[in-house]
């Protein structure tokens, strides 16, 4: 159960910075318009017995008052340990570097769907402490699908700056997700250029 808790608040907790570009100029203009770029991303990160540090950039462009979509790359280490009374028995340390697409549809101005499909790499390595100071390790390397669905609030607080929440979910599910069948929460503000 323990385990469970971790994993549900190390890869599905709130992430604190998921700032992006909200409003947009409604002028309609020829060719590229930077005012409809969209950047932002995610930044997060835990210390302790369960570790993790994301960076998770995005960019992309808003091409109507209803459609906006691009690309995303995802950045994470993390680690945690599993303690047996004053003794650490695991630790587990892991990387992942993938990255997708993403897009999304404004049915309302404030409101959106998300959709992301994403590849992620994963590298993780295991370490069980045994009896009498010895240790076995043990390294996977694996590529997992994820396609992030769902949806989210945007709110205009002046200007070209904006907070908003979001909630996806991974509808693939592969065992070896980082989603790790949870729902991945997203709060952040965003501020155009």
């Amino acid at each position: 159960m323990k385990r469970l808790l971790i994993c549900f608040f190390l890869l599905a907790g709130v992430q604190l910075a998921h700032a992006q570009y909200y409003k947009t100029d409604t002028v309609t203009r020829k060719g590229f318009d930077p005012s409809r770029l969209v950047l932002g991303g995610s930044l997060g990160m835990v210390f302790g017995d369960v570790t993790n540090v994301d960076i998770s950039p995005l960019v992309g462009y808003r091409f109507s008052d209803y459609i906006a979509a691009g690309v995303n790359i995802n950045a994470q280490y993390g680690q945690y340990k599993v303690w047996s009374y004053d003794q650490i028995v695991q630790r587990d340390k892991y990387t992942i570097f993938g990255g997708g697409i993403w897009g999304r549809v404004y049915p309302l101005p404030m409101v959106f769907i998300h959709v992301q499909p994403e590849y992620n790499f994963v590298t993780q390595n295991s370490t069980v402490y045994l009896n009498n100071n010895e240790k076995q390790t043990y390294k996977t390397n694996y590529g997992v699908p994820s396609l992030l669905v769902g949806a989210g609030y945007t709110q205009n607080v002046g200007g070209r700056v904006g907070i908003g929440i979001s909630i996806l979910y991974d509808v693939i599910q592969d065992d070896r997700s980082p989603y790790n069948n949870s729902l991945i929460y997203r709060v952040g503000a965003g501020l155009g250029f």
